[in-house]
């Protein structure tokens, strides 16, 4: 099986803020599934699938990124990260920047001083936004230069994704988080409209989770559950895989709903889905803003295992199908 559709939307660059493109691909994507998708004022896409809607599966479109904060006397740029990007991950990285008239210029993330035949420190620096700067793929070597190009202090920056599918099954990309749990939105969708079942439900792509408040507002007015579809986290202190479905008993911001979460782990030890409980020690989602702003929702949070988050990223696909599986088992289960 082939991801064709998850490859396509990770490589339109959508950093926190500049996410239109992005959201229209997903518009588009069901549109042609025979779906009627809406934005919402902020610009995220919303979608019922049956009338009535009393729970919501969410997942974000929005990325990492950065952003220009200042052009340098020598040409080069100044950046401010969008959300809690990794810089000893991001540096070396190729990087689009998009101006306001439309135009894009290439470049690359570097710290100051970036040769090692000129800086004996270059292995010890420690990589902060103030020691690092974009060399861009342009003959400027000035401020004004720069300034010529249409550039300016405002303009979004995006990493090359470098999105990968290996004859292993495994899927290595930026950006998995969370548009891997955007395809399996898009998936859920697809795979319910061919089976022509319509449950009391709507798919809600937000655009501003990266900081914070992506899932705040936007839901349908008769949602009681949010079931937030965003990456399951790998690490030494957890017990997730990139070939399973992540179920989040607790992150950061607290626990999530706990008969939900019975309830999701009930079907899929009935059916067979291979999953993991686990608790996130540094996570916030889209379930978390919603609760914070004050929806009298029930929250859960499932989704596939990502490897090396906000970095180098990588899953599987057992992990996507998985998570779809998951999705699908309790839909229908909160129709029948």
């Amino acid at each position: 099986m082939t991801y064709d559709t998850l490859r396509q939307l990770i490589e339109i660059d959508s950093p926190t803020g500049f996410t239109s493109q992005a959201c229209d691909f997903v518009r588009q994507q069901l549109e042609g599934y025979g779906l009627k998708p809406t934005l919402t004022n902020k610009g995220a896409v919303r979608c019922t699938l049956g009338d009535s809607p009393k729970v919501a599966l969410a997942a974000h479109v929005d990325t990492l990124g950065a952003i220009v904060c200042g052009i340098d006397a020598n040409g080069t740029l100044k950046i401010s990260r969008l959300g809690g990007l990794s810089l000893n991950m991001a540096e070396g990285e190729y990087v689009r920047v998009h101006t306001l008239e439309g135009k894009q210029y290439t470049g690359t993330l570097l710290l100051n001083n970036p040769s090692a035949h000129a800086n004996k420190d270059l292995s010890s620096s420690k990589r902060e936004p103030e020691k690092m700067h974009i060399r861009l793929d342009e003959h400027a070597k000035t401020k004004g230069h720069v300034r010529e190009l249409g550039i300016r202090i405002g303009d979004f920056v995006a990493f090359d994704p470098r999105y990968q599918e290996l004859p292993s099954g495994y899927i290595k990309s930026r950006y998995l988080d969370n548009k891997a749990g955007c395809y399996v939105l898009l998936e859920v969708a697809r795979r319910l409209h061919e089976q022509g079942i319509q449950p009391a439900a709507e798919i809600f792509f937000s655009n501003y989770e990266e900081v914070g408040h992506g899932g705040c507002a936007g839901y349908s007015s008769g949602v009681e559950e949010l079931l937030v579809i965003d990456m399951g986290v790998l690490g030494d202190a957890c017990e997730g895989e990139e070939t399973r479905c992540s179920i989040c008993a607790k992150d950061s911001t607290g626990p999530y709903d706990y008969d939900m979460r019975r309830r999701l782990v009930e079907l899929a030890e009935a059916q067979q889905i291979r999953h993991s409980i686990d608790v996130y020690p540094f996570y916030g989602s889209d379930g978390s803003a919603a609760l914070r702003a004050g929806h009298d929702f029930r929250v859960a949070l499932i989704g596939p295992g990502v490897a090396a988050s906000h970095g180098v990223e990588r899953t599987h696909g057992d992990g996507i199908e998985a998570t779809i599986d998951l999705c699908l088992a309790y839909l229908k289960d909160r129709s029948a």
